[in-house]
């Protein structure tokens, strides 16, 4: 069983998941990060970007992407988990529960104060405790 740990009530998502992964990636671990394309490019942008003196390396995973590159990275960007090359941690950035999740140690699932991402949240919360898997629920300071 994964254990699922849900960060609601973030008022500027984008920045909450850049310190979420910087957080992460310090600790020393694996993390994969599942998403849309458009998601994906806008959060590759922002990690280089977020802090002036800070960087989280991290890599968006294509077909054709080095393997040495892919084993330096702690922070991988993909569509699909099923493509990463580990199953430590995963952060969702998708509106469902992403396939194959309880492939992975820890999922992350980041909400903000937006009503849709509030109802995504809520139901798949909702769909994680209805199989089982062990949940924590942090809501953000304001």
């Amino acid at each position: 069983m994964s254990q699922v740990s849900f960060y609601t009530g973030v008022p500027d998502r984008l920045t909450y998941i850049c310190r979420l992964l910087r957080k992460a990636q310090l600790s020393g671990a694996q993390i994969g990060v599942c998403g849309a394309p458009a998601l994906l490019e806008r959060l590759d942008a922002a990690l280089w970007t977020f802090e002036p003196a800070g960087f989280v390396p991290h890599l968006r995973l294509q077909a054709d992407s080095n393997a040495a590159a892919i084993k330096a990275s702690p922070v991988l960007l993909v569509e699909r988990p099923a493509d990463l090359p580990h199953r430590e941690l995963l952060l969702n950035l998708g509106r469902d529960m992403p396939e194959g999740f309880e492939q992975f140690d820890r999922v992350l699932e980041v909400v903000s104060q937006d009503p849709v991402q509030v109802q995504a949240g809520r139901t798949r919360f909702g769909q994680y405790k209805s199989l089982g898997h062990e949940i924590s629920h942090h809501v953000a300071a304001a």
